[in-house]
């Protein structure tokens, strides 16, 4: 009988399938990507094949061979020991505060269709009191704790995320089917971007990004029947279902825009505005502004306190100074979340360097792009090394072919990581960046500054940073 009772709450391959949809899907990048026209059918394949299945396989197999301590942090750790571990959950961490300002950009550029002022979006001051308002907002909601944001972020994902990227691909279609020309085909007609010069692909950091964080979900691989059969299955799945939103949700942008006037923070509702005009319906345009904000504030709420757990294990285990191991009586980090506020705040301060809005936006994409691929290099290189020196350690999961399906899998995601931090450091043909210098500069010294913290904060550790409940 409890055999059978613990069987039926196992989740389903669809179960699990929809919830690293859930992880991943996000509307802020599909104008991005219908910038980049027909090619995108080329980006969104080379990113599925050569980042998002090697890294769902290979956090299936140390999830399951590893699946409390952390996530990424006990899986380096165990490979490269504590210091490294720390690293690869602080890149973790950092990325997603860098990451904060993009979203709540593209939240910014729906709100100023609600206003009903579209010109806002583009209006590098607004964007920056409404990244700062949303962002300590929400983290101040968070300080209550989990239950008090948890309602915000399920209507987010529904109707912010679900519902206007089922909408728009629906109008789309509709468009198409009325014999409209379609943008895209006027200005691209090959899926193979222009490989000459890398500020042509210099994108392709940016799509990767959409597609990071299938190493969180794979938590839950033990969590189906079958997880040599069935975790692999739940994410082919996933795969085909955010690959097909995300390509013909971006390819109605594209349709009804040309390329050079998308904008990357407002795009979409660029597309909203012009395919809702063709139906006669533009006052649905304010509420479907305010629904895709909604989301794009849903998910930050969602992902505020999410990283800064993991790196609060790291500040328990003393990798961090005692004052960061703090939480309130909710079981939050407070003072995590407070230097992470100022650290939002500080970097959201590009949009009033940058020549415009789109430019800042990616800009800021890139950096943390790249940061992130540099966490993934090193979870590929843990699991591949942890096949040598913990062979015994059983796992549910296991990526197939021995060793060497290990080295073929790790090493195609270490190799598509590489590629992609190569070119985000051009900066792309299709954006107005200002001086190419002070956009590669901006890179390299945001990399030296977040990457080698976590190092500098290691030369300074002291033995008593470590808690009482640690020591136990």
């Amino acid at each position: 009988m409890a055999q059978k009772a613990v069987s039926s709450q196992k989740m389903s391959v669809f179960m699990l399938a929809m919830v690293n949809v859930a992880i991943i899907m996000n509307l802020r990048g599909l104008p991005m990507m219908a910038k980049e026209g027909m090619a995108m059918i080329f980006f969104l394949l080379f990113t599925t094949l050569i980042f998002l299945l090697p890294t769902s396989l290979v956090s299936a197999e140390l999830a399951t061979g590893w699946p409390v301590g952390g996530g990424v942090y006990r899986w380096v750790k165990e490979a490269f020991g504590g210091r490294m571990g720390f690293v690869a959950i602080w890149l973790q961490w950092i990325q997603n505060v860098i990451w904060y300002p993009t979203i709540l950009a593209f939240a910014a550029g729906a709100l100023s269709y609600l206003f009903l002022n579209p010109t806002l979006a583009n209006n590098k001051l607004f964007n920056l009191i409404v990244i700062l308002a949303v962002y300590w907002g929400a983290t101040l909601m968070n300080f209550r704790g989990m239950k008090t944001s948890g309602w915000l972020t399920s209507a987010g994902v529904i109707g912010g995320t679900i519902f206007p990227g089922i909408l728009i691909i629906a109008l789309g279609i509709i468009w198409w089917l009325k014999g409209n020309a379609l943008q895209f085909t006027l200005t691209s007609h090959s899926i193979f971007p222009d490989f000459s010069n890398f500020d042509n692909i210099s994108f392709l950091a940016g799509v990767i990004l959409l597609f990071a964080g299938m190493e969180v979900s794979a938590v839950h691989a033990l969590d189906v029947k079958n997880p040599k059969t069935d975790y692999p299955k739940s994410i082919f799945l996933a795969a085909a279902i955010i690959v097909t939103i995300f390509t013909l949700s971006s390819l109605s942008i594209a349709a009804v825009i040309p390329v050079g006037q998308i904008s990357l923070t407002a795009g979409i509702m660029q597309g909203f505005k012009d395919l809702l005009q063709l139906f006669g319906m533009d006052w649905l345009l304010p509420p479907i502004g305010f629904l895709v904000a909604f989301g794009a504030i849903g998910a930050v709420t969602a992902w505020i306190i999410g990283p800064s757990k993991g790196l609060l294990v790291t500040a328990k285990d003393g990798d961090l100074p005692p004052f960061l191991a703090h939480t309130n009586d909710k079981g939050v980090p407070t003072h995590i979340l407070f230097v992470q506020g100022l650290i939002v705040t500080v970097v959201a301060l590009v949009y009033l360097l940058m020549p415009n809005v789109s430019s800042a936006f990616f800009l800021l994409t890139a950096l943390t792009a790249i940061l992130y691929l540099i966490m993934y290099i090193m979870l590929f290189a843990a699991a591949i090394k942890l096949r040598y020196s913990q062979p015994d350690v059983p796992r549910a999961y296991e990526v197939p072919g021995g060793k060497a399906g290990m080295w073929i899998v790790s090493g195609i995601g270490i190799l598509g990581a590489i590629f992609a931090i190569i070119v985000g450091f051009f900066p792309p043909s299709q954006l107005t960046v200002g001086s190419p210098a002070f956009y590669v500069t901006f890179i390299i010294i945001g990399i030296i500054i977040f990457a080698s913290a976590p190092l500098i904060i290691g030369l300074f550790r002291k033995p008593e940073w470590v808690s009482k409940k640690s020591r136990r």
